[in-house]
């Protein structure tokens, strides 16, 4: 039923009879494979079949892996070469891997590996992975040391609810662990905002000139000491300013970075990145700006400002227009910003929500991922500066979405969403 309800849908590129399951070890499961396959390729002789396998020697000691089309390997970087040269005549792709764990906008110093902090957050300087996994940097290498590798699926690219990994993990999970409630393993948080690490993807997954910094320039306390500062790009060469003084060119790949890996990857703990660029640089407020070059001609920059004290807030949509039909919806970016319209990186305001119009609040978050709010309410925090208001239209009822926000202490916000009927079933209302 699966494939027959799916095969005419382009976004199929092929079908997957298990990941992870326990016929990896058992002696049937060669049999098992081969039938689901068969059942496939009948329905659906076009595209190939797969399986993503934790066990990979076991699997192919008891011929599942030979069953399938693509055989996919999770968590397994250092162990692609091998199976390559053992079975050179069949394609393997990561079919999960990385896992790394970030909170958005949340950096601790000094950058070490943990497996839990008191704050239920996790550095965003995207070091931290669990026992079994590692953040992306080594499957970067062997992806781009064996280009006949069909590939990646990364866990995960958004965060979900549930599985809030380090936490509750089943290894000394206490009360103290309370209220982590969903993943910190996405590219993106629960609210859709990128974390950092969404950038350090896009810098080798994309063609575009982009160069993404980090950490946000609030070090308030800390002044003239050193604040690590990574640059994900993928210019040929990067330049890092400081309030308009340079602090220096660096190439792409000149200067590995070391990082914390767990025993998957390294037997030392240690692994270079050659995909990170760092800088230490003395705290001072002001503006931290990278530039990226190529062939000597400037292809892309990004800034990061301190920010003052919170004072307004802004509300940006995604869409300027959506269908009056009940079920379309607008995504309202919530910004605390200060005076100058610079985010304020750590802000965590209480902010409200009146929605009136021809429409209504659908949901609101704000990627926190140890929080108790909840989804369906008119008001939210902001966590590291932002929060989400969804926004969904009433059916039949074209017109304007007037949403207004409102904090104490600060400038308020509004901003308005135009509806209109759908052109094919206009004339059903």
């Amino acid at each position: 039923d699966m494939a027959r309800r799916d095969r005419n849908h382009p976004s199929i590129i092929m079908y997957s009879i298990g990941n992870e399951i326990p016929e990896q070890g058992s002696p049937d499961g060669g049999a098992m494979a081969k039938r689901l396959t068969g059942f496939f390729h009948q329905e659906d002789p076009t595209r190939p079949t797969t399986s993503a396998f934790n066990n990979p020697d076991q699997a192919i000691r008891n011929e599942l892996a030979a069953n399938v089309d693509l055989p996919g390997i999770n968590y397994k970087p250092t162990q692609y070469e091998r199976f390559m040269k053992e079975h050179p005549n069949w394609i393997f792709y990561g079919s999960e891997t990385a896992s790394c764990v970030s909170s958005r906008g949340v950096y601790h110093l000094p950058i070490e590996k943990y497996e839990k902090h008191a704050s239920l957050q996790l550095s965003s300087y995207d070091i931290i992975a669990p026992p079994w996994a590692y953040c992306p940097d080594p499957e970067f290498e062997v992806q781009d040391k064996f280009p006949n590798l069909l590939g990646e699926f990364v866990w995960t690219g958004f965060d979900y609810i549930g599985e809030p990994t380090p936490y509750f993990n089943g290894r000394g999970a206490n009360e103290t662990d309370w209220p982590a409630r969903s993943s910190y393993f996405g590219m993106v948080d629960l609210a859709g905002f990128p974390k950092d690490r969404y950038y350090l993807y896009q810098s080798v997954w994309t063609k575009q000139p982009m160069v993404h910094v980090l950490p946000h320039w609030n070090w308030q306390g800390r002044e003239g000491q050193n604040i690590p500062v990574m640059v994900y790009s993928n210019g040929g060469e990067i330049e890092l300013f400081l309030n308009g003084k340079s602090l220096g060119r660096k190439k792409r790949f000149s200067e590995p970075v070391v990082l914390p890996v767990g025993p998957n990857v390294s037997q030392d703990r240690k692994y270079a990145s050659k995909y990170r660029l760092m800088w230490q640089v003395p705290y001072q407020p002001g503006t931290l700006k990278a530039v990226a070059y190529q062939d000597g001609k400037q292809v892309a920059v990004d800034e990061v400002h301190t920010a003052g004290a919170p004072a307004r807030i802004k509300l940006i949509a995604d869409r300027a227009t959506i269908q009056a039909d009940g079920e379309d919806l607008s995504f309202v970016t919530v910004r605390i910003e200060d005076k100058d319209g610079n985010l304020c990186p750590m802000a965590d305001n209480l902010v409200r929500f009146n929605v009136t119009g021809a429409g209504s609040i659908r949901a609101v978050d704000n990627g926190n991922a140890a929080t108790t709010e909840p989804f369906n309410a008119d008001h939210r925090k902001a966590f590291s500066g932002m929060a989400l208001v969804i926004v969904r239209s009433q059916r039949g009822q074209a017109g304007k979405i007037h949403v207004a926000a409102t904090s104490d202490g600060l400038s308020p916000a509004a901003t308005d969403i135009a509806t209109e009927r759908p052109a094919r079933a206009a004339a059903a209302y």
